[in-house]
């Protein structure tokens, strides 16, 4: 297995991570699979297994982005080109250069980053649910990221126990699903329990999620290598307009729809979206 994925320094941070299947030095082929804002590897480990399982000779590594899970300290700046950093840091710790890279939702974008300057291994991009540019404003409402953040902000800390942050995120008209979710990104503290992520932080990583325009990384997607782009078919975030100009992009950018799926794709058609990737990858 090839071992630099990029000719840059090595950097002293690095972010925590999972491997899902067999161990990385046997694999036959190697994928990273990115988290979304708020979310972290612990979220995406039952679907790595399933891919794993369904893609014999892939071996997946799931990454805490900075500033989640098990990846805190990270240094400044806190935006898109760090976290494309931070993967390739980690790839090159590890002595491998994976044949995909698939992220959701803010991951999605991390992922699509990494077309500006790919390793030469680097195949296949999967883009689960990601908007190429979206703005602040068409999160608008209660369940959108600003108005999360700010409900996130007045939750006091410490909490006695992990449900008691559901009762302050319903009140604020956050959907209960997301409420009892949010319980995963709580860790146990001497007094307590505290957010894991580190919201200052998260803030500077949206700013540069929503002021980041990815239409051209799509449209100059290095010879030899394919996009992937699976949409939630009940998601909001796409209009009539943005799926036509992805269907323009054919064939180097392919548009997939999970007509039953949210825009937590892997939780709610697992086997859907296995499917779509298992489809996309296994010919590498």
């Amino acid at each position: 297995m090839p071992t630099d994925p990029s000719p840059q320094a090595a950097t002293p941070w690095l972010p925590h991570h999972d491997v899902a299947g067999g161990a990385l030095a046997a694999a036959t082929h190697i994928g990273v699979l990115l988290h979304g804002i708020f979310g972290s590897a612990r979220n995406l480990r039952t679907f790595a297994q399933s891919l794993s399982g369904a893609l014999p000779g892939w071996t997946w590594i799931v990454a805490d982005l900075r500033n989640h899970g098990d990846s805190p300290g990270a240094p400044p700046p806190h935006d898109l080109d760090a976290c494309a950093d931070d993967v390739r840091a980690l790839c090159r710790a590890l002595g491998v250069a994976p044949a995909a890279v698939v992220g959701h939702s803010f991951g999605g974008k991390v992922a699509m980053q990494l077309l500006a300057d790919p390793w030469p291994e680097l195949r296949t991009i999967g883009v689960l649910d990601t908007h190429p540019h979206l703005r602040w404003h068409d999160e608008a409402g209660t369940d959108g990221v600003d108005h999360v953040l700010r409900v996130l902000g007045q939750v006091p800390q410490p909490l006695a126990r992990r449900a008691d942050v559901i009762g302050p995120l319903t009140a604020a008209g956050i959907d209960p699903a997301v409420a009892q979710w949010m319980t995963t990104n709580l860790r146990a503290a001497s007094d307590g329990y505290r957010w894991k992520f580190d919201l200052p932080a998260v803030v500077q990583m949206l700013d540069s999620y929503f002021s980041t325009d990815s239409w051209p990384r799509l449209r100059a997607v290095p010879a030899g290598m394919a996009v992937h782009v699976v949409r939630a078919g009940r998601s909001s975030r796409w209009t009539p307009e943005t799926l036509v100009d992805l269907r323009a992009l054919a064939p180097a950018v392919t548009l997939h729809t999970l007509p039953n799926a949210g825009h937590w794709m892997h939780v709610d058609d697992p086997a859907g979206l296995c499917a779509v990737l298992v489809a996309a990858l296994e010919g590498l």
